[in-house]
């Protein structure tokens, strides 16, 4: 028989069954709890409707009778149960918990920079918000700042997020796969020439490095001053380990993991590209760390020497742009052959034949080019080269 309000007041402990499914638990301790049991997908479960003594009998059978409606139409209360109960990170943990998983399998290079456009551009914005809540309407407004501004940082963040939320799609922290695809029509058109940094006139080098050479002297100083004498990336700089250098005979050996070309790069160093790593190496905290690290350990962020330029009112300068700068210089203030530039470079020949029978690394012609490289760099004149090219004295290589 249907239970009644005075049914329900006085119920001793058990089951007391309304019909259609509902119940009355009453347990020893007087505690009393409305429940629909149903069958759902060939199992059969009980769903609470909450407390007596909270819902009276009427608001319990209206309850069932909405419970058996939206389970006719598809609803799954102990799926929803389980989505409830789930945690679900935030974008940031999100990030580094994909960052920390899929990393193992990158390059150290990659590795270790895949975070750093998270951590400046898109945390502050949108790392607190859930990774389920990060759709597309979302990434545009995440993206916007910089999209214009920095473009190819913004084109590469776009990728990564996308990384990200098949990520989390996997972890079951997404329900649906996100596409990013419209964010792009939501973004204005970027019109720059990919592949092209801007560089600085070679002709204004010299004075920038005389105002970093007698500026107080801080790690990012002498990275930005070694990567222009050096012409190389950015990255093979901050990255760099005292392992790869022989200071004795002035030889830095980038092992082929961490080249873009996959091939390892070996770099004659100029007189003064010694002499600020000997000042370097007189101050580590590690024989075998980083060498352009404040602990050893930890690599410089990739906006430690742009901020530099930045700093001096070089707005639009890319640290990158030096490289197009010294081959500029090479073309029109050298002898020397394109080839050697290029291998100073570290460019792969585009034809491949070209490049099978050439094995030369033109290594002695490069040490010359780098060297006078390094002497247009300190305003010497010709008649100093020979002396400004001898070693010094100086503590044991690294």
């Amino acid at each position: 028989m249907a239970l009644t309000v005075l049914k329900v007041k006085n119920a001793k402990p058990g089951r007391h069954v309304d019909g259609r499914g509902l119940c009355l638990v009453v347990k020893p301790s007087g505690a009393r709890t409305w429940v629909l049991r149903m069958q759902l997908k060939g199992h059969r479960r009980d769903y609470g409707l909450g407390s007596a003594h909270d819902v009276s009998l009427t608001d319990a059978r209206t309850a069932a009778a909405e419970l058996r409606r939206r389970v006719r139409d598809g609803f799954d209360p102990v799926a929803e149960r389980r989505k409830a109960r789930k945690v679900i990170p935030t974008f940031e943990a999100a990030t580094r918990s994909c960052h920390e998983t899929l990393g193992d399998g990158w390059k150290d290079g990659h590795h270790s920079r895949w975070l750093s456009g998270f951590e400046r551009h898109l945390f502050p914005r949108i790392g607190k918000k859930p990774v389920d809540k990060v759709d597309s309407a979302c990434v545009v407004e995440a993206l916007s700042p910089i999209w214009l501004e920095i473009p190819e940082t913004a084109r590469r963040l776009l990728q990564r997020i996308g990384v990200v939320l098949d990520f989390a799609h996997v972890k079951g922290w997404v329900p649906e796969e996100v596409s990013l695809r419209s964010v792009r029509k939501g973004l204005p058109r970027q019109n720059d020439k990919r592949g092209h940094m801007e560089a600085m006139p070679y002709a204004d080098v010299p004075s920038l490095m005389e105002k970093l050479a007698t500026a107080a002297p801080t790690t990012g100083r002498d990275a930005l001053r070694f990567t222009i004498y050096n012409a190389v990336r950015s990255n093979e700089t901050r990255l760099a380990v005292w392992a790869e250098f022989d200071l004795e005979k002035a030889v830095w050996t980038i092992p082929a993991e961490r080249m873009k070309a996959g091939e390892t790069h070996v770099v004659p160093l100029s007189a003064p590209v010694v002499a600020l790593l000997r000042k370097r190496w007189d101050e580590r905290t590690s024989d075998t760390g980083l060498v352009f690290s404040n602990d050893g350990k930890k690599p410089i962020s990739d906006m430690t020497m742009t901020k530099l330029l930045r700093d001096d009112g070089f707005a639009t300068i890319t640290v990158h742009g030096f490289r197009s700068t010294f081959t500029d210089w090479a073309a029109e203030c050298t002898d020397f052959p394109k080839e050697v530039a290029d291998k100073a470079l570290a460019h792969k020949l585009p034809n491949k034949v070209e490049a099978a029978y050439r094995r030369t690394d033109f290594f002695e012609k490069r040490r010359s080019l780098m060297k006078q490289w390094a002497d247009y760099l300190s305003n010497r004149t010709p008649a100093a080269n020979a002396s400004a090219a001898e070693p010094t004295s100086a503590p044991a290589a690294a």
